[in-house]
C-alpha cells in the first residue's frame, strides 16, 4: 500500500498547487503529509464546493486537484457537469471509490463501484483506475502526471 508520503510526493511531482478535497475515508490518511507539503490543501464542506473553488484556482492560473470520496460525487454532479461541460475547464479529480477492493472479491453489498464508473462516464471524463494497494510509486508519479497532463476534464478512480 502507498503511504501518504508518497501520495504527496507524487502529487507534487505532477505539478498541482492545490488540493481541493474532503479528507475522508483513505483520502484523510494524506494529512500528515500535506502538512510539511508546498500544496495548499483547502478542505470544503460539501463536493460541489470543491469543484466550484478548483473552477476558481483554475481561472486564476493555479492547477488544482479535487480529491473526494465516490458518494460525494455523485453529489457534486451539476457542479462536475458546469465545469467541465459548460466552462470547459481542465477540472482534474481524484474519486475515492469506496469499497471498490471487497467489492471485486463479492463481499460488499456496496453499489458504489458500480455507479462510480457509470457517473464519470455519463458526464464523459476521461479516466483510469488505480489502486494504491497493488502499485508502486512510480506507477502512481506516472498515472498523477498523466491525468495533470490531459488538456481536458479527467479523473481517476481511486481504489479503497
Amino acid at each position: 500500500m502507498l503511504g501518504p508520503n508518497e501520495v504527496v510526493s507524487a502529487l507534487e511531482a505532477a505539478g498541482f498547487t492545490h488540493l481541493v478535497w474532503i479528507p475522508d475515508s483513505h483520502l484523510g490518511t494524506w494529512e500528515p503529509a500535506l502538512r510539511n507539503s508546498r500544496l495548499a490543501p483547502v478542505r470544503v464542506c460539501r463536493e460541489g464546493e470543491a469543484v466550484a473553488l478548483a473552477a476558481g484556482l483554475i481561472l486564476g492560473g493555479a492547477r488544482p486537484l479535487v480529491a473526494i470520496q465516490c458518494t460525494g460525487f455523485f453529489e457534486a454532479g451539476d457542479a462536475v457537469r458546469n465545469v467541465a461541460h459548460d466552462l470547459k475547464l481542465p477540472l482534474k479529480l481524484i474519486i475515492g471509490v469506496r469499497s471498490e477492493r471487497v467489492a471485486r472479491t463479492g463481499k460488499s453489498g456496496d453499489n458504489c463501484p458500480h455507479f462510480a464508473t457509470k457517473l464519470v462516464e455519463a458526464w464523459e471524463l476521461p479516466h483510469t483506475h488505480f489502486d494504491p494497494a497493488a502499485a508502486s510509486a512510480l506507477e502512481l508519479t506516472g498515472a498523477l502526471k498523466a491525468l495533470a497532463d490531459q488538456p481536458t476534464p479527467a479523473a481517476i478512480l481511486w481504489a479503497e
